[in-house]
């Protein structure tokens, strides 16, 4: 064995471990609140904009640095061979690492509140973060119960979308919080696809995700309905002029949704094979809410 394929497996997992396409979550909120800002608003704060960006993929960075080590507290990610804890040894290392990255995140959002003379934006964040430690942190655990899509719903969705369209115009918006359904909707979806690959080990440890719960066949049929909700809703609200017509970009989207469904169908009671469903999740995240947005701005009259 080489030298070469004894580091690129290593990279390869670390790779797997920091887990790079999954960072466009904490951008897309942002995105699309930003733009529904500007289409209502026609102001743009490049600098606020650039901030709060920063500002989400560090707070998601502690979000998912925290998730490894109190998912190694339990047990449940023994044969999890990219877990940061599992790659370095280094438990206590990965926790105030993982803290460290929520201190800066959070100093960006002081930083806006700061420029803004105005809390609101801190109190919105904050409760995402609160919402994110229940996750997964002890004693809540309440991703444990099956409860993380609903969390995740509202911490990308609704709260992320209305603190973005906040830092731009410091006022609310019902546009802007309809956009954040479609937005928390297609983020709930990936992590309920990675439930697929893990359901023995997550029944081994006591995580009654919705997919143990449901078992993979049902889940997968669900996976429709969730993942079919997001078009059906984005025409309604054209027809109702909340969103311009524009946004019927989204549907373009619609390929990655419709893989989606038919790879998780396909494979659903096959780990090996149903594990890379979280991943397409992902693109069909990024290309929906990257067109949502850019229908927003196209709106512009």
């Amino acid at each position: 064995m080489t030298t070469k394929q004894v580091v690129n497996p290593q990279i390869k997992l670390w790779m797997a471990a920091i887990k790079p396409p999954m960072y466009t979550v904490a951008i897309m909120p942002i995105w699309v609140g930003t733009a529904v800002a500007f289409a209502e608003t026609k102001g743009f704060n490049l600098v606020v904009f650039s901030t709060f960006i920063g500002a989400a993929i560090l707070i998601l960075a502690w979000e998912n640095i925290s998730n490894d080590v109190f998912d190694a507290e339990t047990g449940i990610d023994k044969n999890k061979h990219h877990s940061l804890v599992n790659l370095t040894g280094k438990k206590l290392l990965i926790f105030w690492l993982g803290n460290l990255c929520l201190l800066a995140g959070l100093l960006g959002i002081i930083a806006i509140a700061t420029w803004q003379q105005d809390p609101t934006v801190i109190g919105l964040i904050l409760v995402c973060c609160a919402l994110g430690y229940t996750y997964q942190g002890p004693p809540f655990r309440l991703g444990y119960q099956g409860l993380g899509e609903i969390i995740c719903f509202f911490a990308f969705g609704p709260l992320a979308m209305t603190a973005a369209y906040y830092s731009q115009t410091q006022t609310w918006s019902m546009t802007s919080l309809a956009a954040s359904v479609i937005v928390g909707i297609a983020t709930s979806l990936i992590l309920f696809c990675s439930h697929f690959h893990q359901v023995k080990d997550d029944i081994a440890a006591g995580k009654r995700s919705p997919v143990v719960r449901l078992g993979t066949a049902k889940a997968a049929k669900v996976l429709y309905w969730f993942t079919g909700s997001i078009y059906p809703l984005i025409l309604l609200f054209v027809v109702w002029g909340v969103f311009p017509l524009w946004t019927l970009l989204s549907w373009l989207s619609l390929p990655l949704a419709l893989q989606l469904c038919h790879h998780v169908q396909k494979n659903h009671h096959l780990p090996e094979k149903v594990s890379n469903c979280k991943f397409i999740a992902v693109n069909l995240h990024f290309c929906c809410c990257l067109l949502l947005g850019l229908g927003f701005i196209l709106g512009v009259g």
